[in-house]
């Protein structure tokens, strides 16, 4: 599902940004089912502010949230939710051109749940993206291979579940990162 594009006309880069654990903090096994839980990370406001700034990528956020299709959380809240972080990310200077998210459970087998692309293919319908200087940024084994199968460059960012996935998961990335300030290093 999108909650909202701004289109462009120019062929642009893009950074795909996962939301929970890459943008704000995220605990695993936990779901944000309240705005007042949203906390999020300074570091990523510091970098997506620097970012923004430069006009050079597109933010394009696109999240799993089956927290919706499993009952913990109504699509409304979970639309709440992401307008709060919305919010503020445009009160700290960061212009986010598309918000996609998934709602559906890992049993649906829908095509927007990551590891799927169907929110990569979306975007690609609504805006002018240059593929091969687009990234993907994530802090699980899904966002990762999302990127693989989408044909983008993957950014594991260790924030969120970043160190666990990568203790634990057999992944293949492009880049590691310690916070969205390494992206600066990177793109």
């Amino acid at each position: 599902m999108k909650l909202f594009s701004t289109k462009n006309k120019n062929k642009k880069k893009v950074l795909f940004l996962d939301r929970d654990g890459v943008i704000n903090k995220d605990k695993a096994g936990e779901y944000i089912t309240d705005i007042g839980k949203v906390k999020i990370y300074s570091s990523a406001l510091k970098a997506l502010k620097e970012i923004s700034e430069t006009r050079k990528y597109l933010l394009i956020i696109i999240t799993n949230q089956s927290a919706v299709g499993r009952g913990f959380i109504t699509l409304k809240r979970s639309k709440e939710i992401n307008y709060k972080i919305l919010k503020i990310l445009k009160k700290n200077g960061i212009k986010i051109s598309a918000l996609y998210y998934c709602p559906h459970s890992p049993k649906d087998n829908c095509s927007c749940r990551k590891p799927k692309t169907g929110m990569i293919k979306e975007a690609f319908k609504d805006f002018r993206i240059d593929k091969e200087g687009s990234f993907l940024i994530g802090d699980k084994k899904s966002d990762i291979q999302t990127a693989i199968n989408a044909g983008l460059k993957s950014v594991l960012v260790m924030t969120g579940q970043g160190k666990k996935t990568l203790s634990k998961e057999k992944i293949s990335y492009n880049f590691k990162i310690k916070d969205l300030r390494g992206l600066k290093k990177i793109i």
